[in-house]
């Protein structure tokens, strides 16, 4: 009697998990669909919610963090004409970003991915006040960038961040607007159109706005 209730927990608890699984990818997938389409801070706003509620309820996945991240990243860059009202991005960001890394395994391609997104909120919190917090955090957003190339030199999205800070850095300080443009083009190449994937796939929009 004790084996067949035994057995049977077994068997609820593993048909709960597949469930769990099930409405996990679901929503995963659903959620970045439209982040595919997002463009207003409004949109990376409400995903960002949905992201974390995705996370919470699975607890050991590093993308639904890492997508949060992306969101206020964006959020972030979308508003760098406005540094006041920032912070709040980049604060979150820089917490799920460090929560997906912890749950990344060691994977290096999955780093170079979170690495990225980092080095993204580190440039957002220079927006913030680039004279007070660009020696801080310039060279922060940097140092990941170059962690994220030094795992994956071939990643689109490490490639195209490097054209965005070439482009917006001034000359005097390394800045050079033709590289940036030759490696938007390099970006735009390795991100041709593919079957859609849950796994990070950003950075064509983001490179040919680069480029007009």
């Amino acid at each position: 009697m004790k084996t067949l209730i035994t057995t049977i927990l077994l068997i609820c608890s593993v048909a709960f998990t597949f469930a769990q699984n099930g409405d996990y990818s679901a929503q995963l997938e659903a959620s970045v669909k439209k982040l595919d389409q997002a463009r207003s801070v409004a949109d990376f706003q409400a995903l960002e919610k949905t992201f974390v509620q995705v996370g919470n309820a699975q607890k050991t996945e590093w993308l639904p963090y890492y997508y949060a991240a992306f969101c206020n990243a964006k959020a972030g860059f979308l508003l760098q004409d406005d540094g006041e009202k920032i912070e709040p991005y980049s604060v979150r960001g820089e917490a799920q970003i460090k929560k997906s890394e912890s749950l990344a395994k060691g994977d290096s391609k999955v780093l170079a991915e979170i690495y990225v997104v980092q080095a993204m909120i580190y440039r957002t919190k220079v927006f913030i006040s680039p004279m007070t917090m660009g020696r801080q955090f310039g060279p922060l957003s940097d140092q990941f960038l170059k962690k994220a190339q030094k795992l994956d030199a071939v990643n689109p999205r490490a490639i195209y961040l490097e054209a965005w800070t070439k482009y917006y850095t001034p000359k005097l300080w390394g800045g050079d607007k033709d590289l940036a443009k030759e490696l938007a083009g390099k970006a735009i190449q390795k991100l041709p159109a593919t079957a859609f994937s849950v796994m990070p796939h950003w950075g064509k929009t983001e490179s040919e706005a680069l480029l007009k």
